[in-house]
């Protein structure tokens, strides 16, 4: 029998690794792992972030152990390599490290993405990790081209700061030597236990327009607008498969089968500025792969889908309605306004009330911005043969989020 791989998940515990720490060593079945070391900046006895009803009871199990640590000093990043005595060198390392708030500076952003990223790449390549699962949220706008999904070929543009600096990271990634390193570029995340991200946001605010009796509005045009998702389960699924994929071939054969160029979408300058920033012209290949459900979901679907779900319609405001909220210079607000005010009184009359939740109605301006994001999933599923365990945006998916939050305590019951 062959034995089971050490594994060690680097951040990520504020928006998506828990999921795949329930993968490894579930509550209800055999862990897939032979130890399990988790390392993020939160504390979690007492928790300084969100993590949900399980993961506390996860962390019970002699085979996990969680250590908090400042991922921006090499030697504890090194330290955190070296494996607990009598136990063999970390097999797998799981990346979900990166800045995820859209307002941070591009210095911010360099420091706690870009840098903290590499220096883990380093310290995998120099302990020969069999696998580096670099897991790449969509911080990414596929166009509004005649294509309606891109593949892993396609050169997609990052957006914001935050965008060109998570997606520089992949290129610092891919320049380490003896990485064994794949990329797993994902849609929208949902899912249980999980409160980041727009969708999250977007179930929210549709439960207070359905608790309110009126439509849901978006300020965009009901065009195409792709809003592709995925499930927080298959983002842990489809991480495992790439790291079981990887462990065998090595970086060299992951390349022949799964290569990708990663292209230069910064400022040249930088390249002298920025420590370990490989050269604009440098061509870079590593594994890449989207990881999206089946529901080529656009903002139309899921705003319908959520919608429907808590018994409200979803519209789109018209041109002078648009106008109108853009010409007060202070729209974000005004939208809130009603979002949040509905939601305090659904936490307040609930049954029994709700005093403190992860969970807001409050939509930040990049939350209500125009996002395009269009992914092609083959590629997973033909190279790796990874099965989405969640293929379907719908109403048993939200459903299953809801009944979750609500069992925790964190969903108003107003039954």
């Amino acid at each position: 029998m062959t034995s089971k791989p050490s594994v060690i998940i680097f951040g990520g515990l504020n928006t998506i690794s828990r999921a795949l720490v329930a993968l490894l060593v579930p509550l209800d079945a055999e862990p897939l792992v032979s130890h399990l070391r988790i390392v993020d900046k939160f504390s979690v006895v007492p928790a300084t972030t969100y993590i949900g009803a399980e993961f506390p009871k996860i962390l019970d199990n002699p085979l996990v152990e969680y250590r908090q640590a400042n991922l921006t000093v090499p030697a504890v990043v090194a330290s955190c390599f070296e494996p607990p005595e009598g136990q063999a060198p970390y097999d797998y390392v799981f990346d979900y490290t990166g800045e995820v708030r859209n307002d941070r500076t591009e210095m911010i952003q360099i420091n706690t993405t870009l840098n903290i990223s590499r220096l883990i790449g380093l310290e995998a390549a120099k302990h020969k990790v069999k696998a580096f699962v670099r897991i790449q949220l969509p911080f990414y706008d596929t166009g509004s081209s005649s294509k309606s999904q891109h593949t892993e070929k396609d050169d997609i543009k990052p957006v914001n700061t935050i965008g060109i600096w998570w997606h520089e990271t992949l290129r610092v990634l891919a320049a380490i030597e003896g990485l064994n390193l794949v990329i797993l570029r994902t849609g929208f995340v949902y899912g249980p236990y999980t409160n980041y991200g727009i969708i999250t946001s977007g179930i929210t605010v549709a439960s207070v327009y359905g608790y309110l009796k009126k439509p849901m509005k978006s300020m965009w045009s009901p065009g195409k607008n792709p809003n592709n998702t995925v499930n927080v389960a298959d983002v842990a699924g489809a991480a495992w498969a790439c790291a079981e994929w990887i462990g065998p071939l090595g970086r060299t054969e992951a390349n022949v089968l799964a290569g990708e160029e990663i292209l230069f979408h910064n400022d040249k300058k930088k390249v002298r500025e920025v420590e370990g920033m490989p050269p604009h012209d440098q061509k870079l290949i590593a594994p890449l792969f989207n990881l999206v459900d089946d529901s080529n979901s656009t903002l139309l679907s899921i705003g319908e889908v959520v919608t429907s779900y808590f018994g409200t319609t979803f519209e789109f405001f018209t041109f002078v309605e648009n106008a109108a909220m853009k010409l007060t210079g202070d729209h974000v607000e005004e939208i809130n306004e009603h979002h949040v005010s509905g939601w305090t009184e659904m936490i307040t009359t609930s049954k029994p009330p709700i005093p403190n939740t992860p969970l807001s109605a409050y939509m930040d301006s990049f939350a209500l911005a125009k996002h395009v994001l269009a992914y092609n999933n083959t590629k997973i599923k033909e190279v790796i043969g990874y099965n989405l365990k969640k293929p379907f945006f719908n109403h048993e998916a939200i459903k299953e989020v809801i009944d979750k939050w609500k069992e925790e305590g964190s969903w108003p019951n107003l039954d």
